[in-house]
C-alpha cells in the first residue's frame, strides 16, 4: 500500500524568503548605484571649485624672508584650499614664467626684449566654500592688502558663475532622480512583501481565532521581514563594492572621486533602509490582512 507523508504544517512567518530577499537585493542595488553617482559627481563638483587658481604676483626684488613670510600668511588663510595637511600654495619664480611661456607659445621673448618682464608669483588653490564671485573679490581685496603684493588675478567672474549655475543644476536633477527612486523603491520592496505575505493570510486568520494577539501574530512575520530588509541591503551593498573596484580598474581617473566616508554612509544607508522598509511593509500587510473579514480574505 501505497504510504501517504503528513503535510508539513506550516510555520507562522515562514513564508518562502528567497524571492523576496532577491527582489529587496536588486531595489536596493538600484538606489545604491544611484547614490554612489551622487558621491562621486559631489566629488567631481568639490574638485571644479577647488581647481581654482588666484595669481599673486608679488614687487620686484622682495628678500627672500619676505618671500617665506608671504608664503606663510597664505597657507594660514582660510580660503586655501588643503590636500591632506599641505596647504595649496606653490611659488612660481619669473624664471619659471618665462619657460612656461615658452613652452606654450613656442616664442622666446626674452631674446625679443633682452629682459624678463614678469614678476615672482604665488599661485593659491581656493577652497571650494569660497568658490564664487562675491568671495573672491573678497578673497582678492585680501590678498592685495598684503605688502609686497603688486597684484592679484583669477579666472573671469563669467566662468565662474558658469561653473556655479552648471553645477547647481546638475546637483538638482540628481536629487530630484534620488528622490524619485527613492519613493519607486519602497513601493517595490512594500508590493514584494505583501505578495509574500498573501500566502500566510488564512493562517494569520486561524491564529487569530484562536485567541492570539495581534503583536504575537505580527511579531515572526516583522522579525523576518526586518531581517530580509537588513539581507538585502548587505548583499546589495557586497555587489556595490565589486563593481566600484571593476569600475575602478577599468577606468583608473575615477579613483581621483572616491570618498570613502561618503561611500560608506551610502552602503550603511542601504542596510538600514532595507530593515526600516521590511519593517513597516510587513507591519502594514499584516494588519490589513488582521482586519480583513473572511469573505475578502479569498
Amino acid at each position: 500500500m501505497p504510504q501517504f507523508r503528513p503535510a508539513r504544517k506550516k510555520k507562522l512567518g515562514s513564508y518562502p524568503h528567497t524571492m523576496v530577499v532577491f527582489s529587496i537585493t536588486l531595489a536596493l542595488l538600484v538606489i545604491g548605484l544611484f547614490g554612489l553617482l551622487l558621491v562621486h559627481a559631489h566629488k567631481l563638483s568639490q574638485a571644479v571649485r577647488e581647481n581654482l587658481e588666484v595669481q599673486v604676483y608679488l614687487e620686484r626684488n622682495l628678500p627672500e624672508t619676505q618671500l617665506l613670510a608671504l608664503q606663510r600668511s597664505f597657507a594660514q588663510k582660510p580660503y586655501v584650499a588643503y590636500r591632506g595637511s599641505e596647504p595649496q600654495v606653490r611659488f612660481m619664480s619669473k624664471e619659471e614664467g618665462a619657460q612656461e611661456f615658452v613652452q606654450l607659445t613656442g616664442e622666446d621673448f626674452q631674446q625679443f626684449l633682452g629682459d624678463n618682464p614678469l614678476r615672482d608669483a604665488y599661485i593659491l588653490k581656493i577652497n571650494a566654500e569660497y568658490a564664487d564671485v562675491s568671495q573672491l573679490r573678497q578673497v582678492s581685496a585680501d590678498l592685495r592688502r598684503q605688502p609686497g603684493v603688486f597684484e592679484v588675478t583669477s579666472v573671469e567672474e563669467s566662468f565662474i558663475s558658469d561653473v556655479n549655475r552648471n553645477l547647481r543644476r546638475v546637483s538638482l536633477v540628481l536629487l530630484g532622480f534620488a528622490l524619485l527612486l527613492t519613493v519607486v523603491v519602497v513601493i517595490l520592496i512594500n508590493n514584494t512583501i505583501r505578495l509574500a505575505l498573501f500566502s500566510q493570510r488564512f493562517l494569520i486568520r486561524s491564529m487569530q481565532l484562536v485567541g492570539a494577539t495581534s503583536w504575537f501574530i505580527q511579531r515572526p512575520f516583522l522579525r523576518r521581514a526586518t531581517w530580509q530588509g537588513i539581507v538585502g541591503g548587505v548583499l546589495a551593498g557586497l555587489m556595490l563594492l565589486a563593481l566600484l573596484q571593476w569600475s575602478y580598474l577599468e577606468v583608473t581617473e575615477i579613483r581621483l572621486l572616491r570618498d570613502e566616508r561618503l561611500i560608506g554612509a551610502v552602503l550603511l544607508t542601504l542596510v538600514v533602509l532595507g530593515g526600516v522598509i521590511g519593517f513597516f511593509s510587513s507591519y502594514r500587510a499584516v494588519r490589513k490582512y488582521l482586519r480583513m473579514s473572511l469573505d475578502d480574505l479569498y
